[in-house]
């Protein structure tokens, strides 16, 4: 019986062994791979700028362990494509990336191929400043051969970057004194002044700028209708004492090409990043700046959209911003410092802080705007409008400034409540909200402080917490529609004018916010 039992503890852990031991027998594959899809269509990238990594999913469907031989680019060596296959980089060398031997798929398995681009245009035929760039990954060879096609379409751009030194490497910095005390070593951003050639953006190509792009004494940044500009992570355009930013687009016939307006974004083309916030820096109006104006413009995806600083008390504005949209900014849509802002016809919406800060004191002046925060966050501390006229330093003093508000025709909404917050230290905190939807429902503070809604010299022909029916505010479409709480509450205005799609406002009853309202198609 013991025999018996010591040669069935011996069949079962033979049996055992032999079910999951690991030399496993590969056929040579037959030209039978499936594959997840027969293109990868990686999306577009600026030259010299690396892709996302894409992946493709290879499927052994037979009960037979299999290897293959071969999988490459068919390009070779001189391919702009780099591949990963399960985790390994292939052969050393130039074919790293390029060229793998023997790869082992088991029966009804798969394993993942990613694959990445970086391209340089230069040495391609363009056309139009883009070229289609393709290749192909090639499985076996001969009759058993089988392939997916690898498609890129590359665009060409003006690149302004910091210099580096050859010596050192340390890389071109502007130093700044921030609070105007002689000291200029305060901030120190990565970046360098644009030369004179440089001061003109044109829709001839795209700009990608790294680090922070200067605008000096005397120099003035135009763009012109139509220019696309893109900053990397930790850039953007600084004015600064003496220069000036002219953003000058144009209406445009599409509204989903924008052919007309500039735009300003991350320089990530991906569609994953078409609305992620906080890719690049700001546009910095810095203390000294003068005469800055933004006409038709988009501006998306930034820390703070745009940064104006000091100011209040020039002879004319330091930033009018007209016919705009400011979306997916990561902190501040609008933030305004002791400065001077008017505004018209400016959408701004989907902020991680307020889409419009006035803070320690300014002078604001804002007509037909629509100032929302739909931010998809479920927690937010900020409101969608935040004034104050205060600033609190290290030793906990509190310094206050003259603040002048005065909101016009506007609406001023969101997904929390309140949506506009009002603080003042000072006695010289003036402003006044005309004819404007807002959303404010707060029991405790409504009928105290700055939010007594009776009080005309502050609050005049407002309307509260009424929807505003926005196209679809979590996706930035913020027009108004026929239900509207905003629809024939505006001030009219002479002359009427005209809202941000061109169209005429109704001379006698004209709707609050950047829209007129419409009929939205189902």
């Amino acid at each position: 019986m013991k025999r018996l039992l010591s040669f069935l503890i011996c069949f079962i852990v033979l049996l055992f062994w032999s079910s999951c031991r690991k030399d496993f027998e590969f056929s040579p594959s037959t030209g039978n791979l499936e594959f997840e899809r027969d293109t990868v269509y990686l999306d577009t990238v600026f030259t010299n700028i690396g892709s996302s990594t894409y992946n493709l999913k290879v499927y052994n469907r037979s009960d037979d362990d299999i290897v293959i031989p071969t999988i490459q680019l068919e390009n070779g060596v001189n391919s702009f494509y780099r591949m990963n296959v399960d985790g390994t980089t292939g052969l050393e060398g130039a074919q790293q990336g390029k060229f793998f031997e023997n790869v082992e798929l088991l029966a009804n398995d798969s394993l993942f191929i990613f694959i990445e681009t970086t391209i340089d245009i230069s040495a391609l035929s363009t056309l139009e400043n883009q070229f289609l760039y393709t290749d192909k990954i090639l499985f076996d060879s001969g009759s058993n051969q089988q392939d997916v096609d690898l498609v890129t379409l590359v665009k060409d751009a003006v690149f302004i970057y910091a210099n580096r030194d050859e010596d050192t490497g340390i890389i071109e910095t502007l130093t700044f004194d921030v609070d105007g005390d002689g000291t200029p070593d305060e901030t120190t951003l990565q970046g360098r002044y644009l030369e004179n050639d440089e001061l003109t953006f044109t829709n001839e190509k795209p700009y990608v700028i790294y680090g922070y792009a200067g605008v000096g004494a005397g120099q003035t940044l135009t763009m012109e209708p139509g220019a696309r500009v893109h900053f990397h992570a930790d850039s953007g355009i600084i004015v600064t004492e003496g220069g000036t930013l002219s953003i000058n687009g144009d209406l445009s016939t599409d509204q989903e090409v924008l052919e007309n307006e500039v735009i300003l974004e991350g320089d990530r083309l991906e569609p994953l990043y078409e609305d992620i916030p906080g890719q690049w820096g700001t546009i910095w109006l810095f203390n000294g700046s003068e005469n800055n104006t933004i006409n038709y413009a988009t501006i998306k995806n930034a820390t703070i959209g745009v940064l104006s600083e000091f100011g209040q008390n020039d002879t004319n504005d330091k930033l009018t911003i007209t016919n705009s949209q400011i979306y997916n900014s990561s902190a501040f849509g609008l933030l305004g410092r002791a400065t001077s802002i008017t505004a018209e016809n400016l959408v701004i919406n989907n902020s991680g802080q307020s889409s419009f800060a006035g803070t320690l004191g300014g002078k604001y002046n804002f007509t037909h705007c629509t100032i929302a925060n739909y931010w998809s966050s479920s927690f937010r501390q900020f409101p969608s409008l935040l004034l104050n006229d205060f600033v609190v330093d290290e030793n906990n003093t509190v310094f206050t400034n003259t603040t002048e508000a005065e909101f016009i025709n506007c609406i001023i909404y969101g997904n929390d409540n309140p949506e506009i917050l009002l603080e003042n230290e000072g006695d010289a905190f003036d402003f006044k909200f005309t004819n404007c939807l807002i959303r404010f429902n707060n029991e405790n503070l409504e009928g105290t402080g700055n939010y007594i809604f009776s009080d005309a010299t502050r609050y005049e022909g407002i309307i509260r917490n009424i929807d505003p029916d926005f196209e679809d505010p979590f996706e930035n479409l913020m027009r108004i529609g026929e239900d509207s709480g905003a629809n024939g509450l505006a001030l009219p205005l002479m002359p009427a004018g005209i809202d941000l799609l061109n169209t005429n406002r109704d001379t006698t009853n004209p709707d609050a916010g950047a829209y007129e309202s419409v009929v939205f198609e189902d």
